[in-house]
């Protein structure tokens, strides 16, 4: 009976126990029926932004009630450590995963080798973003070390600060795709996602010039819906 109330909806953001869920009726908040959070807190998966999920509307407004998470065509998870190794899906029903490496101080090959591993077990797609082409003075020879180990995987060379690289960019967010930002902190994930919504939406962070490391900026998973009509998730770290 309960499932029969219910509507699809699609995770568009998450944070702290409480999700955002939008569909043909619109755009609510929601939280995870008795059941679910049972079954989640019993080593099930929390529903995830970009899930789709069998919701429950309210008669009298307020937060919907998630009853079901739908199957995953693809997935992305990060390791909890704890009494016991556990995992927790961070990204659901991704397309392409846009994989960040800054090529500042911070640059690191062997990380987007790590990358490329959790995109492929994802499910998505991957494409390699390198940014800051602005503030490399070793443009090539940092090019060069990535196209050892990006085996035939795309590369764009970017720079979120000037818009210089995006036009290319901007050819791998197709119409309708759903894209997750992956890449450390100080990397400028929120710069590139402010650049892709054309206005400034992402707190960014200054990066401490000792390691080019940022601090966390990205709090709250969310999807972005982008101009030309792909849809676009940053991630924290």
């Amino acid at each position: 009976m309960e499932r029969e109330k219910a509507v699809p909806a699609r995770v568009i953001a998450q944070s702290r126990g409480i999700w955002c869920v939008a569909g043909d009726f619109g755009r609510c908040s929601a939280e995870a029926a008795g059941k679910l959070r049972l079954a989640a807190e019993e080593g099930a998966d929390w529903p995830a932004v970009g899930d789709w999920v069998a919701a429950e509307l309210q008669d009298q407004g307020g937060a919907a009630m998630i009853r079901e998470v739908l199957p995953r065509r693809s997935q992305f998870v990060r390791k909890m450590a704890g009494r016991k190794i556990a995992e927790q899906v961070i990204a659901a029903n991704v397309d392409t995963a846009l994989l960040v490496s800054a090529l500042d101080g911070d640059f690191n090959p062997r990380r987007i080798e790590r990358y490329l591993v959790q995109c492929w077990e994802s499910g998505a797609k991957p494409v390699i973003i390198l940014n800051k082409a602005d503030a490399c003075a070793r443009l090539e020879e940092k090019v060069d070390e990535i196209e050892k180990v990006r085996r035939g995987v795309p590369a764009c060379t970017v720079s979120a600060k000037t818009g210089q690289g995006f036009e290319e960019l901007l050819g791998y967010l197709g119409r309708g795709q759903t894209l997750v930002l992956l890449g450390s902190s100080g990397v400028g994930k929120s710069t590139i996602v402010n650049r892709l919504l054309e206005r400034d939406l992402q707190e960014v962070a200054e990066v401490r010039e000792s390691d080019s490391r940022g601090r966390h900026t990205t709090t709250v998973r969310q999807l972005f819906p982008l101009p030309g009509g792909a849809l676009l998730m940053d991630t924290p770290g």
